[in-house]
């Protein structure tokens, strides 16, 4: 009797839940789970808040105990892989091994965007993605005073809540005219600005960096005006960017991310693919999505291994989001593409907790709710079955 084997490279959230829902589907054959680090999948999103600010251990974040996949029959493999043999049915291993797949899924994720500037390469220059990372930045920390961020997304801001909470002095800087201005409307970006000076925080908008300086370390960051801020650290967060090279490279059809339909496969029916590495159409949105999201990982996942087994399942759940900074939680709900009206509960410029619903000709698209659980569950409902909703409804939500 031949075993089926099915392999998964990338350990992420992704790869973790595709192993599991793969036994949850019925699959009987062997999985292999690649990555490239020892530790067994973790958490990521709590790497920038609780494990940088040291309120939590790696071994906390794991999405799953190692227990598990020694019961469930999913071997862990650290390992690198440098290509894919779709004619062969192989992966190649940098080792030189090669692994025989019948079923194979993509989870490689994404990588931190590198900064294009003079002195990036310096001691004492940091990316956040990892949990190795982390320990990298939160050693420097014991011995840093000054921390400049560049980046001004939710991964920068969130940095910069967890170095406060480390003691150090801090200082966003932001390429744009104000902080998180790809994903909120003004009035967000206003109170988080707020929120994180009053936190002691300095914040720079329409600040463009030039250089890193230092000899062999990091000691300033030059602005292209000339201005030159002081750095013990400096923590680089401006986007990610989607690991597609193996998938380019063995011919799978790749566009900002590697093109899945709505069961999660790839231009090569044996192989499927889910999670930040992955974009896909989305009717909702009427355009080609590449969802950064946790949630959504999980959600393509379920679907690739549905397909894997054989079965039929389409990805179809709300993408939904959230981010911790101080005591406070951003919950998003929906994408507020192409919105065109804001309705606020509460009042972003003097509380500390509102929301933002988006609408686009009349219906509820998004909606940003700051500490108000309760109305992104309600959001969630309304934007997920379409629900017609007054505006009057809207301004008059309840606080939570």
């Amino acid at each position: 009797m031949t075993i089926s084997q099915a392999v998964i490279i990338g350990a992420s959230h992704a790869g973790a839940q595709l192993a599991a829902s793969l036994r949850q589907e019925k699959w009987d054959g062997e999985i292999l789970l690649i990555g490239n680090e020892s530790a067994v999948p973790y958490q990521r999103p709590p790497l920038s808040k609780a494990y940088l600010a040291g309120r939590s251990t790696l071994e906390e974040l794991a999405i799953r105990n190692v227990e598990f996949y020694a019961k469930q029959n999913i071997q862990l493999f650290d390992a690198t892989v440098d290509a894919i043999d779709r004619s062969a049915g192989l992966v190649a291993l940098s080792n030189g091994e090669t692994v025989r797949y019948n079923k194979l899924a993509l989870c490689t994720g994404a990588r931190a965007r590198r900064l294009p500037t003079p002195g990036a390469d310096l001691a004492g220059v940091f990316y956040l993605r990892t949990a190795a990372d982390v320990e990298l930045i939160r050693e420097a920390a014991t011995t840093a005073g000054t921390a400049v961020i560049v980046g001004g997304g939710y991964i920068g801001l969130e940095t910069a809540s967890s170095l406060r909470a480390l003691g150090l002095e801090v200082t966003v800087l932001e390429a744009t005219e104000r902080v998180l201005q790809r994903v909120t409307a003004p009035e967000v970006s206003a109170f988080f600005h707020r929120i994180h000076e009053e936190a002691g925080v300095s914040i720079r908008t329409g600040a463009l960096v030039q250089a890193l300086t230092g000899e062999s370390r990091v000691r300033a960051v030059v602005l292209a005006n000339g201005e030159s801020i002081p750095a013990d650290i400096v923590i680089v967060g401006i986007g990610v960017e989607p690991n597609t090279e193996l998938a380019a490279a063995a011919g799978l059809v790749v566009d900002n991310g590697v093109l899945i339909d709505a069961q999660a496969r790839t231009s090569d029916p044996h192989i499927v693919a889910a999670g930040d590495c992955a974009s896909h159409d989305f009717a909702r949105y009427g355009r080609r999505i590449r969802l950064e999201s946790v949630p959504s990982a999980g959600e393509q996942a379920k679907v690739a291994a549905a397909t894997m087994c054989g079965k039929s399942k389409e990805i179809a759940a709300l993408p939904w989001f959230w981010s911790d900074q101080y005591d406070l939680k951003l919950q998003i709900a929906g994408l507020n593409t192409d919105y065109d009206e804001v309705i606020f509960s509460g009042d972003p410029s003097r509380d500390r907790d509102f929301t933002c619903f988006y609408l686009r000709q009349g219906e509820l698209i998004a909606a940003d709710c700051v500490n108000r659980p309760r109305d992104f569950m309600f959001s969630k409902k309304v934007i997920t079955q379409r629900t017609p909703v007054e505006r009057s409804d809207l301004m008059s939500a309840p606080a939570n």
